[in-house]
C-alpha cells in the first residue's frame, strides 16, 4: 500500500491484539488475545484511532493478496477461468472450487477468518472513537469509513456463506460467543444498509494525493447500489448508481469519468484514475518475504505472480517481457471464443499458444493449460521489485474493487435493460473501447459485463445473482442449490451453535 495512510505496520501489527469473534475457536488463542497489555488503553486519540482505522482497511487486501484471495478464487468458480495451477492438488480450495468438489475440510477457513477480524476490527472502532480525544469531523469520519468497511466485509460474507451471525459489539474473552446465532441473510442485509446509509454524509465527496484510498461518498453510495441490486430492489439501486455515475460518459458529480483507453486500467504506474471509485493499493515498500506468506501481512498484489505462464521464455524481441510465474486462473476457451475481436481481448487474455507457436515465447504448459492466460495483471520484469523481500510477493499493481464501467452496467441491469437511460450506459461501455451501439436488453448487458469485467473477480457472482449458475456451471460439476454458497470451514464450526451450509 503506497501512501501513508494504508501503510502503517505499527497499526496493522498492533491491531491484531483486537478480540475477534469466530475467528479461532481454542483457548490459547482467546488467552493470547486477551493478555496482550495496553490495548485497553488505546483508542485515546485521533492518532490510535486513525492507526485503527488502518487496521481496519488492511482487510481489504483479501481481494488480491495473499494465495487465498478472493479474485482468483472466485475466477476459478466461474465459467471464465479453470483453478490452473502446477497440478491437480496445487491448492487444495482453489481446484475444489473450480471442479466443485470444494467442502467444508477442503474450503480455506480464511476466507471466513479474515472477514470476520475486519468486523471486529469495525466494530471496536465504532465503539470506542465517541470517546476519543479528536474534533467530530474527524471522528464522524472514522467511523463513517468505519461503518463502510464492516458494510463491506458482512457483505462479502453473506456472497460467500449467506447464512452467518450479526455481530454488531466488541466481544472479549469472557463474552460466550461460541453460542452466536446466524440470522437470516435480511437481517445482515438490512444493517448493511443501515451502515451505509449513516455512512454516506459523514464521508468527503472526493479524496486527493496520499488520502487516495480512502473511502468517499461515491464509494459508499456504489456500494449501496450494488447491495440493493443483489436483493432485487431495483429501483433503489438504479436510484443510488444514477447519483454515482452521473451523465453516461461525462464527469459524474463525485469526478468519476471512464478513461477513454480501456487499455490504461492495468498498467501499474496508472493508479488512481478517474474510473477508479474505490481502489485497494498494493505496495513493493513492504519487502515482504516468505516468512509473511500465509499470515496474512504481505501487501503486495498475488494476482500478478499466480496468473503469470510457468518457465516463460521471451524469444523474440517483439515478445511480451513477462515474469515466469505460476499459472493459476487458466483462461477457459468459452472466454476466449466470447471474446474473440472484442477490443478488450488483449488486455484480458493473453495468447501464449499463438507465442509459442510463432516461435515467439515459450512456456512450461501447466494444470487446465488452454494457451490463454489471464492478462489484466500480468508481471513484467520492469515491474519486479529492487527492494528487499521476494519479487513474487511485492508486486505494486492496484486492484479496484469498484469501478465505473462496473456502476455503468449495474444501473443498466437495475433499470431492467430497457429504456433511453440504460442504452446510453451501455453505449457509454462500448463507445469506450470503439464499439458501436447495440439495442439494450438485460443479455445485452450480461454480456457486456462479461467482456467489460472480465477476470475481476465479479463473474461467479453474477451468475449467482442472474440464476444462470447452475446452467453455465454444470460441466464443472456445479450441484444446483448447494454450490451458489461456499461451506463454513469446518475448523470455524466446531465447538460453535453454527450450522453448516445445506448439502455440505
Amino acid at each position: 500500500m503506497k501512501n501513508k495512510f494504508l501503510k502503517i505496520s505499527l497499526a496493522s501489527l498492533f491491531i491484531l491484539t483486537v478480540p475477534t469473534v469466530v475467528t479461532s475457536c481454542n483457548d490459547s488463542n482467546l488467552e493470547e488475545k486477551d493478555n496482550k497489555g495496553a490495548f485497553a488503553n488505546f483508542f485515546r486519540n485521533e492518532q490510535e484511532c486513525f492507526f485503527a482505522l488502518v487496521g481496519t482497511y488492511d482487510v481489504l487486501r483479501k481481494n488480491a493478496g495473499g494465495f487465498e484471495n478472493m479474485v482468483t478464487f472466485f475466477n476459478a468458480a466461474s465459467d471464465d477461468f479453470y483453478a490452473g495451477g502446477g497440478s491437480a492438488t496445487d491448492g487444495a480450495g482453489i481446484q475444489g472450487v473450480s471442479n466443485w468438489q470444494v467442502n467444508q475440510t477442503t474450503m480455506p477457513a480464511s476466507y471466513w477468518r479474515d472477514y470476520w477480524q475486519g468486523v471486529a476490527r469495525a466494530n471496536e472502532l465504532i465503539a470506542r472513537a465517541p470517546e476519543a480525544q479528536m474534533n467530530d469531523n474527524t471522528r464522524n469520519r472514522f467511523i463513517a469509513e468505519a461503518k463502510t468497511l464492516r458494510a463491506i466485509y458482512y457483505f462479502d460474507l453473506l456472497k460467500m456463506f449467506k447464512n452467518i451471525p450479526l455481530i454488531l459489539k466488541t466481544y472479549t474473552v469472557n463474552d460466550d460467543f461460541y453460542n452466536v446465532p446466524q440470522v437470516a441473510p435480511a437481517e445482515i442485509y438490512a444493517q448493511i444498509e443501515k451502515d451505509l446509509n449513516e455512512a454516506i454524509p459523514n464521508l468527503p465527496m472526493m479524496v486527493n494525493g496520499e488520502q487516495r484510498g480512502r473511502l468517499t461518498q461515491g464509494a459508499a453510495r456504489a456500494m449501496l447500489g450494488k447491495v440493493l441490486l443483489y436483493q432485487n430492489k431495483k429501483a433503489e439501486a438504479a436510484a443510488q448508481l444514477a447519483q454515482v455515475n452521473g451523465t453516461p460518459g461525462s464527469t459524474s458529480q463525485y469526478g468519476y469519468r471512464l478513461v477513454s483507453d480501456y487499455n490504461s486500467l492495468w498498467v501499474t504506474d496508472n493508479k488512481f484514475t478517474t474510473e477508479a471509485v474505490f481502489e485497494i493499493t498494493h505496495t513493493n515498500k513492504a519487502n515482504s518475504d516468505w516468512s509473511f506468506w500465509g499470515q496474512g501481512q504481505d501487501e503486495g498484489n498475488s494476482i500478478c505472480i499466480m496468473t503469470a505462464p510457468r518457465s516463460y521464455v521471451k524469444k523474440t524481441q517483439d515478445a511480451p517481457d513477462v515474469v515466469g510465474g505460476w499459472a493459476f486462473n487458466a483462461v477457459t476457451t468459452d472466454l476466449a471464443n466470447f471474446m474473440q475481436n472484442d477490443p478488450r481481448f488483449n488486455a484480458t487474455i493473453l495468447n501464449m499458444g499463438l507465442l509459442k507457436q510463432q516461435n515467439k515465447a515459450d512456456y512450461s504448459p501447466a494444470y487446465m493449460d488452454t494457451g490463454y492466460f489471464f492478462n489484466k495483471f500480468m508481471p513484467t520484469q520492469d515491474e519486479k521489485t529492487t527492494l528487499p523481500g521476494a519479487s513474487e510477493l511485492n508486486y505494486r499493481q492496484n486492484y479496484i474493487l469498484i469501478r465505473l464501467a462496473d456502476t455503468y452496467l449495474m444501473e443498466a441491469e437495475a433499470l431492467n435493460g430497457t429504456g433511453a437511460r440504460a442504452q446510453a450506459l451501455l453505449d457509454a461501455v462500448r463507445a469506450r473501447v470503439g464499439l458501436s451501439s447495440v439495442p439494450v436488453s438485460m443479455q445485452a448487458v450480461k454480456d457486456e459485463r462479461r467482456r467489460e469485467l472480465a477476470g475481476e473477480g465479479h463473474r461467479f457472482f453474477d451468475l449467482v445473482r442472474w440464476g444462470e449458475a447452475a446452467s453455465k456451471l454444470s460441466s464443472k460439476g456445479f450441484v444446483a442449490n448447494k454450490n451458489e454458497i461456499m461451506p463454513i470451514p469446518l475448523t470455524e464450526l466446531t465447538g460453535t451453535i453454527l450450522k453448516q451450509n445445506p448439502g455440505y
